[in-house]
């Protein structure tokens, strides 16, 4: 090939890359609250239907912005649209229309849900939502390629989203682009925007706080994007938005006094034009072919997670983009002083640290020369880096040099679920609102991990210790560290290595080595039975003749009595009828047969409606209280054959001691 076919063909692909008015739009993400949600055919949804139409309807208003409201209380509907801030009108409405006509798909009976395109964004609630800053749920994406000058791109990218800011704050749209040159033959794209709605003050704190976030989601890579419902930041090394539409009109250049060259622009030569597009996006794309080639150069480098899936080889391209350099990670923990130390597990210590930036993090130190724990390392890096909900903890990236291999997640407030049910003083900080919203959020996280994520994903290690609080007492799930990958037309598999918790796996994974989502929604079974009663099922003290808590709350059950295994500090303050669902659901969970335990969607949908019939449970499966009895119940083959791992205690990232 010549160089001018050469070049020639890097300018054809720059184009591919220019953002054009005839593109789809490009879902980004979405979010249904699990604090209220409304029933079919009721008048909250009539009035949802007439303000999604209403919204549709409206978006081709001047400034890319509208709100609306729609019924009366207590059935009144709240909803705006935000277009950005580059795109036409035209654009705006094929994008609100398909945001609208979506939406009601991925959140069906939510009442406050935000959903992003790349284009934009629509939101609507129970409650008021203009006027009022919104940073309580986000989404964000990092592009997979490091920028080669860390340094230099990341003081670009400071000052770059800075200035934008200062710009964007007063501007009647609330929205500013920036262009930075990084070096001779790259630029810098960037966007940041806030809803109309919001006042000055209130956008210039969204927008510190999404600039502040950004580096866990994307520190040094080239492109990003942080989103919360009023505003939102993204960056690129190509233009992903319209120059042309944002271009700000320069200042005349004089040379002189009294002259001026070029005032408004009108001999601007064509060959100018196109080196000012060609150059930057075509180094970029040369320097994305080379960084290729030189990766697929790389020999022997290869992950066990899960064979022959295409989404799977895309989750390791995303952890070789997260790493952190061990440096980094000694500073911010004070090179893993003990007094940072927040407790340990079956593969490691964990850290609290602060990077720089003043971001709080978890770090989890895997045990050094031992081979127990690199499987999980790979295995929860490949996870939890593509999975985004608010019901599972974040994991911002990892470490592997030398002997050293760390995790690096969020840093969650309040410790974990196992640190204050099952204390004798601190449980009564869990009310049954509390309680209540905690089993609701651990049903979300697990439903998308089987059915809304990009793969279905078991996580075998569901319990107390692995549920974290956020501040607020969110549950965020954690410790993927033995959790499995399933393909688009798997169901189910078995192993040979055992490994989990006692008290909390299903008789056909404990006995056989077979697993399957419903091995996770026994597990959750236990762990709403351990909510509602404080007692910890591995641990319970033989009751009225039932040796563990499953066979005492079925004994209750049967008798008519289930309100009797309810935590006694929670008095008189709960719903009884909440309480007694939640017991009915969590014994329809253990049953022994795996296909008569419900789905987790059925499971979602039996919390949050009561129009829903229960079936009766059937009597729970056996509980195994120890490898010796489990040994016993094998067949000699099976005992000899299979390589068993239990945990007796807390295998997890976040097995909290008070400090």
């Amino acid at each position: 090939m010549s160089a001018f076919e050469f070049f020639t063909t890097l300018f054809l692909l720059s184009l591919l890359s220019l953002p054009t008015e005839a593109q789809n739009p490009n879902y980004l993400s979405h979010d249904c609250s699990t604090t209220t949600n409304f029933t079919a055919n009721s008048a909250y949804q009539s009035n949802l239907n007439t303000l999604l139409s209403a919204l549709s309807s409206n978006a081709t208003v001047i400034n890319g912005f509208y709100n609306t409201s729609s019924g009366e209380s207590p059935n009144s509907v709240y909803g705006l649209f935000l277009c950005r801030g580059d795109v036409s009108t035209t654009t705006c409405r094929n994008c609100v229309t398909l945001a609208a006509r979506n939406v009601t798909v991925l959140c069906p009976v939510e009442k406050d849900v935000v959903v992003w395109y790349d284009e934009c964004l629509l939101r609507y609630s129970d409650e008021g939502i203009v006027s009022i800053l919104d940073d309580k749920v986000y989404a964000c994406f990092g592009n997979n390629q490091t920028a080669a000058d860390l340094t230099q791109f990341n003081n670009v990218l400071a000052t770059s989203l800075n200035d934008a800011r200062t710009r964007a704050v007063p501007a009647a749209k609330k929205f500013a682009t920036k262009e930075a040159n990084i070096s001779g033959f790259q630029t810098l794209y960037s966007l940041l925007q806030c809803t109309p709605d919001l006042s000055s003050s209130d956008c210039d704190r969204c927008l510190q706080t999404v600039i502040a976030d950004l580096p866990g989601c994307s520190s040094g890579k080239i492109g990003g994007s942080y989103m919360f419902p009023s505003c939102y930041v993204r960056y690129e090394v190509y233009p992903f938005y319209n120059v042309s539409a944002v271009a700000e009109t320069p200042p005349p250049i004089v040379t002189n006094p009294g002259s001026e060259i070029n005032p408004k622009g009108k001999d601007q030569k064509p060959w100018v034009i196109f080196v000012a597009i060609f150059v930057p996006v075509g180094f970029s794309i040369l320097v994305f072919v080379m960084g290729y080639c030189l990766l697929t150069r790389k020999g022997g480098k290869k992950y066990d997670i899960v064979q022959g899936d295409n989404a799977v080889a895309d989750i390791i391209t995303t952890i070789e983009s997260l790493q952190y350099g061990l440096n980094s990670i000694e500073a911010a923990t004070n090179n893993f002083a003990e007094s940072n130390r927040l407790g340990e597990g079956g593969f490691g210590v964990v850290y609290q640290g602060r990077f720089p930036n003043g971001q709080e993090i978890a770090v989890k130190r895997l045990l050094r020369r031992s081979g127990q724990g690199t499987e999980e390392f790979k295995n929860e890096a490949a996870l939890v880096a593509k999975l985004q909900h608010r019901n599972l903890v974040r994991l911002l990236g990892f470490c592997v040099e030398g002997e050293e291999k760390i995790l690096v997640y969020e840093l969650v407030a309040n410790k974990s679920l196992d640190y204050f049910l099952f204390d004798h003083d601190r449980r009564g900080l869990l009310d049954w609102s509390t309680r209540y919203k905690i089993i609701e959020g651990v049903a979300r996280g697990i439903l998308y991990l089987h059915e809304d994520s990009r793969l279905t994903v078991i996580h075998r290690d569901l319990k107390a210790s692995n549920v974290l609080l956020d501040g607020e007492m969110n549950p965020k799930i954690s410790d993927f560290g033995i959790a499995r990958i399933f393909g688009v037309d798997q169901a189910q598999g078995k192993t040979k290595r055992i490994v989990g918790t006692y008290g909390y796996m299903s008789p056909e994974y404990a006995m056989h080595g077979r697993f399957s989502v419903k091995s996770d929604v026994y597990s959750f079974g236990v762990l709403v039975l351990e909510i509602l009663s404080s007692q910890k099922n591995s641990n319970f003290c033989q009751t009225e003749g039932a040796g563990d808590l499953m066979s005492y709350a079925w004994k209750l059950w049967k008798d008519g009595r289930p309100l009797e295994m309810l935590d006694p500090i929670l008095g008189d303050s709960y719903s009884r009828n909440e309480v007694i669902r939640c017991i009915h659901i969590g014994l329809l969970c253990v049953q022994e047969n795996p296909a008569e335990r419900p789905t987790m969607a059925t499971v979602v949908l039996m919390l949050s409606s009561y129009s829903v019939t229960l079936p009766l449970p059937k009597k729970p499966a056996f509980f195994l209280h120890s490898r010796t009895e489990l040994t016993k119940m094998l067949e000699p083959d099976q005992s000899m054959s299979q390589s068993t791992q239990y945990s007796t205690n807390e295998v997890s990232i976040t097995e909290i001691e008070p400090r």
